[in-house]
């Protein structure tokens, strides 16, 4: 095996306790690295056409990638990958913290988890010692207390736990998976998968190491990418406030997600800035295995109800999820109610988009006195916000509507309820608006999970990196391609970064440094992962850019597998009919679908359907899928 992969799969049957260990392919690693991309594959293979998500047919990988566990910047990163019970489609969602390195320290590159536990169930895995133990003193839990008792009463104090809390067993369609209780693989509703196979928790321990091919010259890579992130203006302002900088930001270009995205900026937004949550609610910082951006915050709470409250976070996105998208700039209610998200174990953007949606329904008359049951869920209303969070988690009163999630609500409201579904293919819209930023406009389109923004999220026309841009993109792209309302260049854009992203999410590192601020690039991944795996291949950018290729096409093809054509590729019609009122990006929509016939074409899947043709499949080295596709009538032949 090269190294840097531990070269080994651990495969847990919780229906049979039964354990096996397997070779991480050294073929596979060639042509899909680690990561998201490889767990694509194996997703692919594994899991049955049409199955359903929550079902003990569906699977759990945790995943790992190749430079996991070294001292490279932002590698302390995993994620976990499944098909979504919120969107029925490929999930993915990725966590930073110490259980990715500790997973690779224990000896195993993924983790997959396969049936349905009989009874709560809490694993534990200490390098080679596998064990199954009751969960059921843990069910009921948050997942802060849960990870710290299952830590003691195991024995593993310096062990790290994914559990999930009262969303999870709940089986609320975005909870999520919590690491040590603080650090959220939140999208796509992971943690209702691991509720369903009755898996309260996962604890990691291990001992060993990873061990990279040439260790000269990856010491000299690490040290000048360390020294690149501590001097980077942007990595220190980051490093000051975290992600919360970017609410100013937003606000300026008029991208500020406002009542339920009607408009892009929020006349609060000075209270809920970044310099509102350092200078008053400031407690500490934190950050993840060997990353020295250190962009996580924990704020507390010194005075009003909520006096003594610590919480790690909000980052920006849970900010605008629980300030601007539902018309809030309390800041004591979005520590509230991220805290709660954490706590609970559900994702805070979708459990805020579907709180603003429920907000725009109840502001037309589409939600009933017996829906609402006293909850007087309006714009800017704190205390009905908290309480809707509590009453999403234990599915009670209007909670147990929401926790379906704002697309399944608007189905079932009916033609009158779907103009305020702020939602791509089932998942609700993070804080971005293709409005003020064509190229996310398509990214949140075409993104493999839904309504996504760190797949493919081009910051050149959003931030104006106009150097950045030429180098990236060419000279030639200018001026076009950094003008923010304008859709030229913009499929050319999201592709080449979102080839780029699936290499990173299969080494894995961090999404901050790639884009923002703009410090690594594919020409710093490639002599990275030859240095750590020791394939002189890897270090040609090229193949590296033809690998990122394979691995989005990849998850394309899962998606084709599971009926996504063109036609779910598309935006609210908030997005591509409704002008925003006022700000800067007043008066501007969105033009789709130029920007997706380019998309496809860039890629080589078929433009009617956006189905990857059987020409690119084979050309991709991918044609066991092109003959799969086809056996099941999606490709002819």
């Amino acid at each position: 095996m090269y190294k840097g992969y531990s070269g080994k799969i651990l495969r847990i049957n919780l229906t049979n306790q039964r354990i096996d260990v397997e070779l991480t392919s050294k073929d596979l690693a060639r042509r899909f690295v680690g990561g998201t991309g490889y767990a694509s594959y194996l997703l692919y293979q594994e899991l049955a056409q049409g199955i359903e998500p929550l079902g003990p047919e569906n699977k759990l990988i945790f995943c790992t990638g190749p430079v996991t566990g070294t001292v490279w910047p932002t590698a302390g990163r995993m994620a976990v990958v499944s098909k979504s019970p919120l969107t029925g489609i490929w999930a993915e969602s990725h966590v930073g913290g110490h259980l990715g390195p500790e997973m690779k320290f224990a000896g195993y590159d993924f983790i997959i988890i396969e049936g349905q536990a009989s009874q709560p169930t809490v694993l534990s895995i200490v390098d080679e010692d596998v064990q199954f133990h009751s969960g059921s003193l843990y069910w009921g839990l948050k997942t802060l207390k849960a990870s710290r008792l299952i830590r003691r009463d195991l024995g593993q104090q310096h062990g790290h736990v994914a559990v999930i809390g009262p969303a999870g067993e709940n089986l609320v369609r975005y909870s999520s998976i919590m690491i040590d209780g603080a650090r959220a693989a939140g999208r796509t509703g992971l943690g209702a998968v691991m509720g369903q196979k009755n898996l309260k928790g996962i604890l990691v321990r291990g001992t060993g190491e990873v061990s990279v091919a040439d260790p000269a010259r990856f010491r000299t890579l690490w040290q000048d990418g360390h020294d690149r992130v501590q001097t980077n203006p942007q990595a220190l302002e980051m490093r000051k406030y975290g992600t919360a900088i970017l609410v100013a930001t937003k606000q300026s270009i008029g991208e500020l997600p406002t009542y339920n995205h009607r408009e892009g900026v929020f006349e609060g937004w000075d209270r809920i800035s970044a310099e509102t949550f350092h200078d008053h609610y400031y407690h500490t910082t934190r950050a993840c295995g060997t990353c020295r951006l250190a962009c996580k915050k924990a704020f507390r709470i010194d005075k009003g109800p909520h006096k003594g409250l610590i919480t790690e976070g909000p980052e920006y996105e849970g900010i605008m999820a629980m300030g601007s998208n539902v018309g809030i700039d309390d800041v004591p209610t979005i520590l509230v109610t991220q805290h709660l998200c954490n706590e609970y174990g559900m994702d805070v953007i979708s459990a805020g988009a579907t709180a603003s949606f429920l907000m725009e329904l109840a502001e037309n008359g589409l939600l009933t006195e017996e829906e609402l049951a006293k909850l007087d869920i309006q714009w800017g209303n704190t205390e009905a916000l908290i309480e809707l969070m509590h009453e999403i988690a234990q599915r009670k009163g209007l909670g147990d509507l929401a926790a379906e999630g704002s697309h399944r609500i608007a189905q079932e409201k009916g033609e009158q309820a779907k103009p305020f579904d702020m939602t791509v293919k089932g998942m609700e819209i993070s804080g971005q608006d293709g409005r003020a930023h064509r190229s996310m406009a398509l990214g949140h389109a075409v993104g493999a999970r839904g309504a996504d923004h760190l797949r493919n999220l081009v910051t050149m026309d959003q931030l104006a990196y106009k150097e950045v841009a030429a180098e990236r993109f060419g000279k030639d792209k200018l001026p076009e391609i950094c003008d923010p309302y304008v859709e030229t260049h913009k499929a050319l854009a999201t592709v080449v970064t979102e080839k780029v992203y699936t290499i990173r999410d299969s080494l894995i590192v961090c999404w901050y440094t790639c884009s923002w601020p703009p410090i690594f690039w594919v020409e710093d991944f490639a002599p990275l992962l030859a240095s750590v795996t020791g394939e002189p291949a890897f270090d040609s950018v090229d193949e590296m850019m033809q690998i990122g290729t394979r691995l989005v096409t990849m998850k394309r093809a899962f998606n084709v597998r599971e009926g996504i054509r063109r036609k779910d590729d598309q935006l609210p019609r908030r997005f591509t009919h409704e002008p925003f009122l006022k700000g800067p990006s007043k008066g501007q929509t969105v033009n789709l679908e130029p920007m997706l016939d380019e998309y496809y074409q860039l890629y080589g899947w078929d433009v009617t359907t956006g189905i990857p043709t059987q020409e690119t499949l084979n050309k991709l080295g991918l044609d066991e899928i092109a003959k799969d596709l086809q056996s099941r009538g999606i490709l002819s032949s």
